[in-house]
């Protein structure tokens, strides 16, 4: 009968909640790290590096458009394919 039992609990759901790992990271982590940022740029820019200030800012405004476009095709993604295999 332990057996059994531990059979049980040990049985997978067979699902993973995307949508809330995704809701997490995007309203804890994602914060955290663009403040981590702006500390870094604001601390290059008091010491009179503003080329590299603009260097990683322009690759940080991309790396957030990459993102961005992951996350739209993430949502809207299974629509695209019915359009396209329908």
């Amino acid at each position: 009968m332990i057996a059994t039992e531990l059979a049980v609990l040990a049985a997978p759901s067979g699902t993973i909640n995307t949508e809330g790992i995704v809701t997490f990271f995007a309203s804890n982590i994602a914060p955290i790290l663009l403040a981590v940022l702006g500390v870094i740029f604001i601390g290059r820019a008091s010491r009179g590096e503003i080329s590299k200030v603009l260097t990683s800012s322009a690759i940080a405004i991309v790396g957030l458009a990459f993102i961005a476009g992951a996350a739209t095709l993430f949502f809207v993604g299974e629509n695209i394919i019915d359009l396209i295999f329908n």
